[in-house]
């Protein structure tokens, strides 16, 4: 049974950590398996990790211009439509118009990329940029092996107030302001990306990371 929320835009990794035509990053949104990369024109793309032709991940493959090459047997995949348009192998032949990558919808804001699994193209909504404050910089990205609603049950015990618009929970975390983003990975696996006012290498932002250790045993003790 697919219980993929297919409305919500989730955060599945920082912008900055895809690289223009470089990496491919393996994500994850409610079950579904992803390669996030961006193609040399600075397009960010989330893809289903799997090519079509033999079920490879695509994040054992490589980024090539515009394109997503799979490592089996090097077919390879616009950026935006995940159409195959070479096959090396057969480089004079025409590629299958019906092998295409499955695709989803993405959206870059408050320093993250959102992912929406629906197979409809929407806009994403304006609220995503309020997620985190303008100006804030990126903590950590804590792993917990719970289910998501745990971790936010977490977050509400230390008492930070999720934003109904953006999703986004604020507060302080032991006097700290902070911004958390939660990501419903799997069903026992989330993410909980860590923003705050704090300056990088200042005192407050190695107290936020000694909290987020804090936050991890409450979260795991809940669990």
């Amino acid at each position: 049974m697919n219980t993929q929320n297919t409305a919500v835009w989730h955060p599945v990794a920082r912008s900055a950590d895809l690289r223009p035509g470089d990496n491919i990053v393996a994500g994850f949104a409610e079950g579904q398996e992803l390669a996030l990369w961006r193609a040399t024109d600075g397009t960010a793309q989330a893809w289903e990790n799997r090519c079509p032709h033999r079920s490879v991940r695509f994040t054992l493959g490589q980024v090539v211009d515009n394109h997503l090459a799979c490592a089996y047997h090097g077919w390879q995949y616009a950026a935006g439509s995940g159409q195959c348009t070479r096959i090396p192998a057969h480089p004079a032949m025409q590629a299958p118009r019906n092998v295409c990558a499955r695709t989803f919808a993405t959206a870059e804001a408050a320093g993250m990329l959102w992912v929406r699994l629906s197979p409809e193209a929407t806009p994403a909504a304006p609220a995503l940029a309020d997620a985190v404050p303008a100006g804030w910089h990126f903590c950590r990205t804590l792993t917990v092996n719970t289910p998501a609603d745990t971790v936010r049950a977490a977050l509400a015990q230390r008492g930070l107030i999720a934003e109904a618009a953006s999703g986004a929970w604020r507060g302080q975390l032991d006097g700290v302001a902070t911004a958390a983003l939660v990501l419903d990975a799997q069903p026992r696996l989330a993410f909980v990306h860590l923003w705050t006012d704090a300056a990088p290498g200042s005192l407050a932002m190695q107290a936020l990371h000694t909290a987020a250790r804090s936050l991890r045993a409450d979260i795991e003790a809940l669990g």
